[in-house]
């Protein structure tokens, strides 16, 4: 009987330290945590003169009243659009799935080629290839340099910003290889909208 007693009560007293640290101070600690990096944890939520105007983590691909006239610069296609360019749908998120010798794959990443090729004014083989290429999430905001690049003109032309002036935007909204050297430099799209927008005195 001393026995079962002993071994109950090593059992309740480890269930308490266990609680306690699994319960209590992990998850105070993952939240402090998570607080370190300002608003990381809070969906990293843009604000212009105290109002929310996007995430600089989730992608919303821009649709223009007119396509001949479109002023924004482009995210990465996604696997959850209706059409093959867009826009993006933010209640979903997801691959396609599709093995990379699909046909319809095939098929898609040429479509969007050649529809970039025409809005952006260049030949379908100097598209990149995040501008065709779908994201894992199909929310990434972020596009290579040279994607951002290929469209600086576009962008100037239709908003009458100097492309030097676009160009700096870009550079601005560029971030570099994490560490220095993992990854390639990114380019957050959301965060470049906001700041053209911003050059033309339409945010504060």
């Amino acid at each position: 009987m001393s026995t079962l007693l002993r071994q109950t009560s090593t059992g309740l007293r480890l269930l308490l330290v266990f609680t306690v640290l699994c319960g209590i101070v992990f998850p105070l600690v993952v939240w402090g945590l998570s607080r370190i990096a300002p608003g990381s944890a809070e969906g990293s939520v843009i604000t212009r003169d105290g109002r929310a105007v996007g995430s600089s983590v989730v992608a919303v691909d821009p649709v223009p009243a007119d396509p001949a006239a479109d002023p924004y610069f482009h995210t990465r296609p996604s696997a959850s659009s209706q059409d093959v360019l867009g826009p993006t749908d933010t209640s979903t998120s997801g691959g396609s799935n599709k093995a990379a010798d699909s046909t319809d794959l095939l098929d898609t990443v040429a479509q969007r080629r050649a529809l970039i090729g025409e809005r952006e004014g260049v030949a379908p083989e100097a598209v990149p290839a995040d501008a065709v290429a779908a994201s894992a999430s199909g929310l990434d905001p972020d596009i290579s340099p040279a994607y951002a690049a290929l469209q600086v003109n576009r962008v100037a032309r239709v908003t009458g910003l100097p492309a030097d002036e676009v160009a700096g935007l870009v550079a601005g909204a560029t971030d570099g290889r994490v560490l220095g050297f993992l990854g390639e430099p990114t380019v957050n799209v959301t965060e470049l909208n906001l700041a053209v927008a911003q050059a033309q005195g339409r945010l504060p």
